[in-house]
């Protein structure tokens, strides 16, 4: 196939199409030989296994707890900062429960008691009572 009809297969313009094709040429491989970037991460995998395991023993616990805990294991002293991010990288976050008073009997009753004082209403007359709440 010519370039542009690899290119057009692939869904791409013809730049990357021919840098790769010119790597495959002169190397004759056409991965990335480019290790990571950015500084190494101070918890690891087993590290944020751990951390999540502490989270699920109390809930309740703040970072600067979380991170007192630890730092009370064998592995290396981090800060509440990175404790945080770790936490928000594997999708905890906080959350504050709302609490939502149940339907007491009296409620149910007087929800009953307002449909069947409406059961008949007719489409119009529920439109005209939305419109008018409104303004």
């Amino acid at each position: 196939m010519s370039i542009t009809e690899t290119a057009r297969l692939v869904g791409c313009t013809r730049s990357p199409v021919v840098s790769i094709h010119a790597k495959w040429i002169n190397d004759g491989d056409t991965s990335s030989r480019r290790q990571g970037v950015g500084r190494p991460r101070i918890i690891k995998e087993k590290g944020c296994w751990r951390l999540s395991r502490l989270v699920k023993q109390n809930r309740c616990h703040t970072v600067a707890q979380l991170t007192a805990q630890y730092n009370a294991g064998p592995s290396a002293s981090v800060s509440e900062h990175t404790v945080q991010q770790t936490l928000l990288d594997m999708g905890l976050c906080r959350r504050r429960p709302t609490c939502v008073p149940l339907l007491t009997k009296h409620h149910r009753q007087l929800r009953l008691r307002w449909a069947w004082e409406h059961r008949g209403w007719t489409m119009d007359e529920w439109k005209r009572v939305a419109w008018s709440d409104e303004s």
